[in-house]
């Protein structure tokens, strides 16, 4: 029998709908959190591949080293200097150390391989020594058993934990500093990132032995904080495995290169790798701040008439006088005359009878020789050659004498002629030979000079178009105008 059912009732038929649309939503939530849960993944995924821990500059190195001081300006407190030396060297060659060093504001030690003997008698106020940790007599090597020693310098120095430290600066025993531009050049740099900076050598088959990419040693070079501890974490490592280079540089440029750090070259690290006279290459400084000079015992001396010694206390006197121009190029010309100056200041003046082009004045006559070979060249830059047999291709040379203060704001520098030893006998020389001595007056440059676009400073006669009297020419250097340029036509 087939009863008739009654209709259902509406809130029946509500529930059920209810529960439809909620079965309905089921999958869709599900689809929806699947993909918010992939979309998450992939994310993070992301994240951990591309995010740089040191991007916020909150690492735990500087994090544990930071303090509320160490974003103030990079100055000299900042440089722990790390010499090389040798007890068998070190009396000699503390003697132009004492020249730079300067206790209580230079900071740093020179490194030897024993205690000093009773008999040592290094130079006052030259650097303090320390020894160096025994550890190095471990490593193997092929050729300089020293050189493993001096490459763990920066070991012995970075475990001293000194404070305030900020940059490492690596040289020998005989590396001349000029620290106040050493300290000018790293305050541009950021301390808390990993830098590596130096020159290279000036012969080309000393860097072909080596490598474009190193910083020489003798010429000094700067390792900031980070790049130091990374470096110290890793060195005994690689000494290892580098055992059969030559030199402690090749091994620590070697390292550093695994760290995946390359070198920042700079042109006022010198490591003099050049025999004869360095005349040439200090009258054509290239521009930029003296930072290093290496090898100056095994040159002539920097002054003719004077000892080593005495040499370097010379160029220090200008250098004191005002450290951010000392060897800088400037040139004048005198258009009546037919004269053209060259200055390297504190150093020397050329006087030519004729008008020479500054992109011939800024090549260095090339007084020298390759380090190793004593060879004509090649080297890293471009030389003119020196033609000895003709006394009339040779400028009128004037060495620095003595500097003056003006005041507060300038300076006065004097350079006396030396007499050739042959003279030209044309008429264009002879009224040039009539010079005795050069004055120099200068602006001190401002202590940020270097830190701004360089640009050459330009130079005038004061005395110039045959008013010269007294055998004393006076020249002025001055900041170009904004148009101003410096030719041999007027």
């Amino acid at each position: 029998m087939i009863h008739n059912r009654p209709p259902p009732s509406t809130t029946t038929t509500k529930h059920n709908k209810q529960d439809y649309k909620s079965f309905q939503l089921i999958p869709i939530v599900g689809k929806t959190l699947i993909l918010l849960f992939i979309l998450s993944f992939i994310s993070i995924g992301l994240y951990t591949s591309f995010y740089d821990p040191n991007r916020s500059g909150i690492t735990p190195t500087t994090a544990s080293r930071r303090n509320p001081n160490n974003n103030s300006p990079t100055d000299l407190s900042h440089i722990l200097f790390a010499l090389s030396g040798s007890n068998d060297t070190w009396d000699d060659r503390s003697r132009s150390n004492s020249v730079w060093w300067s206790p209580n504001r230079t900071r740093g030690f020179v490194w030897l391989e024993d205690a000093q003997r009773p008999d040592s008698s290094p130079a006052p106020n030259s650097a303090p020594t320390r020894v160096s940790s025994p550890e190095w007599t471990q490593f193997g090597f092929s050729s300089s058993r020293p050189a493993v020693r001096i490459a763990r310098t920066i070991t012995d120095s970075f475990g001293l934990k000194l404070p305030g430290v900020r940059w490492f600066v690596m040289g020998d025993d005989d590396t001349v500093f000029f620290p106040e531009n050493l300290a000018s050049l790293l305050a541009e740099y950021d301390h808390d990132e990993m830098w590596y900076i130096g020159g290279n050598s000036e012969s080309v088959e000393q860097v072909v032995m080596h490598s474009y990419e190193m910083a020489f040693g003798g010429g000094g070079f700067a390792v900031s904080y980070p790049l130091a501890e990374l470096l110290v974490e890793n060195l005994d490592r690689c000494l290892e495995r580098f055992h059969y280079f030559y030199g402690s540089d090749q091994r620590i440029w070697a390292c550093i290169a695994e760290l995946g750090v390359g070198l920042t070259p700079h042109r006022g690290f010198h490591q003099m790798d050049i025999r004869g006279s360095a005349y040439g290459l200090l009258a054509a400084h290239p521009m930029a701040p003296l930072i290093s000079l290496h090898h100056l015992g095994a040159m002539n001396p920097l002054f003719p008439g004077q000892d080593h010694l005495t040499s370097l206390r010379t160029l220090y006197g200008a250098y004191r006088a005002d450290p951010p121009r000392i060897l800088q190029s400037s040139y004048a010309y005198d258009h009546t005359l037919n004269w053209s100056v060259s200055i390297s200041w504190g150093y020397t003046v050329q006087l030519y009878p004729t008008l020479v082009a500054v992109h011939d004045l800024q090549v260095p006559l090339q007084t020298f020789r390759t380090w190793r070979t004593f060879s004509e060249g090649p080297f890293t830059f471009n030389t003119r050659p020196l033609k000895g047999s003709d006394p009339c291709s040779i400028p009128i040379v004037f060495m620095f004498v003595k500097v003056q203060n003006i005041g507060t704001w300038g300076t006065l520098t004097v350079y006396r002629r030396l007499d050739p030893a042959v003279t030209c006998r044309r008429h264009d020389y002879d009224r040039a030979m009539s010079v005795r001595r050069v004055f120099v007056s200068s602006v001190r440059m401002e202590t940020d000079y270097w830190s701004k676009a360089p640009r050459r400073q330009c130079s005038e006669f004061v005395n110039g178009g045959g008013r010269m009297r007294g055998g004393t020419l006076q020249i002025r250097i001055r900041k170009c105008g904004d148009r101003e340029i410096v030719s041999t036509v007027e």
